[in-house]
């Protein structure tokens, strides 16, 4: 008979939270700041773009505390959209990694990826750009917890060096290094990690998330005493600071502690003063929260006696309960606001397009004669882009060209070898030129030629340089042993213009010796190209040109781009390049590297 009442008894009670309805709960529980209301007044005044932006993120930052990272998401778009509008570029970065935030929060890790290379691309500093971009590869290692380590060491190291702020970040970073140790079975180091955290927390509410993390990795070991002691110790400062929320929540967890520990008369009385607690502040979910779990522990202890009473305590308070709680009437001002910001965003929108329709029709009005000016400029703008393309189309027939400032310092480099009576050179320079330059026209019809024809001209091509800049570099061709070279095809001419920019923008203005390295591999159906210099890099190369090298826009380069492009819509291939400039202070690298992908083609 006693089952059947307690099976009634909680039959009766509303059913455990599900992980939706314990958002709600939170948010229900949280109390409001004056940001919604803000928002609202900032909507109906007319306020700057910048100041509605900030307003937005405020709204946003609230719903993150809330634990709902859904709406959090939505008003940081809200304020994006305005920052674009503006184009403010500084604060759309941080915007971005903001956003990257939630939605890894929300494990939505594509999409925080791709907010993190967003940031990163958008970042004026370049910490922040290597900050934003280190977390955009960590979540694209996930699976594989020892790469992602390196990229979070990365960012705490960065970190370090910023003097001040960022203290969310440094937590973050830590507590991403936390976890990465637990996956690798490492807690004393996870435990460690967290510790670093907390020694740079600065609010409260940050220790409060660290201590708890700490406590979960205790738990995952089974080391429950030290769980119970943290959670004595949160509940400690939420007792000297009043913060009944958290006084609620670390009760809860401090019974759930004690009864995995065995300590279930502990558990119970944790419990209890977590349900009394609720009712002393109206709280009514926690209340009920409270409840279902002390009737489910009395039900274990055979103590139904206990278990209707406490019911019976509930039952008579609830009315009152629900009529004092404000957490209720908090959330339904609070979507009220919503649905007033819902109405006032539409009203600004509206504005906004009859301003701009009204601004555009003074502009037809008033603006007919430069617009006839603009279109007769915009005519001969045309025909001149018109006979402009027509003579790209010239030069691209012929499919693989050399790049003519190659041409004419070769024609230089045998000019001085004849002034200065060295004819040996002229004539030995001057046959591995026209060598080359015949083995080009021969091959310059083709789209795809054998490795070994590629890899002829290219050791011609850099003997051809290696006379002219004696002292300046040496070069290295890496292949892999398994390559035929002759059934392999590879593009035509897609190494050789790379090779040139290493070595004429790159190694010669080396004060010492250069090193160029070619590597030619295999990584499953693709090959690899690599080319590898330690010349000054692209930075510090364009420094040293001049305005007119820089305005001029390198044909060799824009060649390869289109070749490529061309390549992967004829023949899907997928074709593509990657430049990368080397910067290591630590280790004195420099230099650019070059990639080049492309399927593995045989004959």
């Amino acid at each position: 008979m006693k089952y059947i009442v307690i099976y009634i008894l909680l039959m009766l009670l509303p059913p455990g939270m599900t992980a939706q309805e314990d958002s709600v709960f939170k948010r229900k529980s949280f109390k409001r700041s004056s940001a919604v209301f803000e928002l609202s007044k900032s909507l109906e005044q007319a306020v700057s773009n910048d100041t509605l932006a900030a307003d937005y993120e405020k709204v946003a930052k609230e719903f993150i505390d809330t634990g709902d990272f859904m709406k959090a998401e939505d008003y940081f778009n809200r304020a994006l959209k305005i920052y674009e509008s503006g184009n403010n570029k500084s604060k759309r970065a941080y915007i971005e990694r903001e956003i990257a935030k939630v939605r890894e929060l929300q494990g939505n890790y594509s999409g925080a990826i791709e907010s993190f290379t967003k940031a990163g691309n958008l970042s004026e500093s370049g910490s922040m750009k290597e900050l934003n971009l280190n977390d955009a590869e960590r979540l694209k290692n996930r699976p594989d917890p020892r790469t992602q380590s390196s990229y979070i060491k990365r960012n705490i190291d960065l970190l370090n060096t910023i003097p001040s702020g960022h203290t969310d970040d440094k937590i973050n970073a830590y507590s991403q290094m936390a976890e990465v140790s637990n996956q690798l079975n490492d807690a004393e180091a996870a435990v460690s990690n967290l510790q670093s955290a907390l020694e740079v927390a600065e609010k409260p509410s940050q220790t409060l998330q660290v201590k708890r993390e700490i406590a979960n990795v205790y738990a995952s070991e089974n080391e429950l005493e030290k769980v119970i002691d943290i959670n004595k110790e949160i509940l400690e400062e939420a007792v000297k600071t009043s913060n009944t929320k958290v006084r609620i929540e670390q009760l809860k967890a401090l019974s759930s502690a004690y009864i995995e520990n065995e300590e279930i008369s502990k558990g119970i009385a944790s419990l209890q003063q977590a349900y009394d607690l609720a009712i002393e502040e109206g709280n009514t979910l926690e209340a009920k929260n409270s409840l279902k779990l002390l009737v489910d522990l009395y039900s274990k202890e055979n103590n139904y006696r206990k278990a209707l009473d406490i019911y019976a305590d509930f039952m008579s308070k609830l009315e009152t309960l629900v009529k004092s709680d404000s957490t209720l009437i908090d959330e339904k001002i609070f979507e009220v606001h919503e649905q007033k910001i819902a109405g006032l965003e539409k009203e600004r929108a509206l504005k906004d397009e009859l301003i701009r329709k009204k601004n555009l029709t003074n502009s037809i009005l008033g603006g007919s004669i430069i617009l006839a000016l603009i279109l007769f400029l915009f005519i001969l703008k045309v025909l001149y882009s018109i006979k402009k393309k027509n003579k790209k189309i010239a030069l691209q027939s012929l499919r693989r060209e050399m790049n003519p400032h190659f041409i004419f310092n070769s024609l230089n480099s045998v000019n001085q070898f004849i002034a200065q009576n060295n004819e040996l050179e002229a004539n030995k320079y001057l046959s591995s030129y026209s060598k080359l330059m015949r083995n080009i026209m021969e091959n310059s019809n083709k789209d795809f030629t054998p490795l070994s024809t590629e890899l002829e001209q290219i050791r011609e091509y850099l003997d051809l340089e290696h006379m002219r800049f004696k002292d300046k570099f040496t070069y290295a061709i890496n292949l892999d042993e398994g390559i035929d070279m002759d059934a392999t095809y590879i593009p035509n001419m897609l190494i050789q213009p790379q090779l040139e920019n290493a070595v004429w923008h790159g190694l010669r203005y080396l004060s010492g010796h250069g090193l160029l390295q070619l590597t030619i591999k295999k990584e499953d159906n693709s090959m690899v190209i690599i080319i590898d210099d330690n010349g000054i890099g692209l930075k510090k190369s364009n420094e040293l040109k001049t305005k007119h090298q820089k305005e001029h826009k390198s044909r060799g380069l824009t060649n390869t781009h289109e070749r490529i492009k061309l390549l992967n819509s004829l023949y899907n291939c997928k074709i593509t390049i990657d430049i990368i400039e080397k910067y290591n202070q630590g280790k004195g690298e420099q230099g650019v590297l070059v990639i080049l992908r492309f399927p593995q083609m045989t004959k």
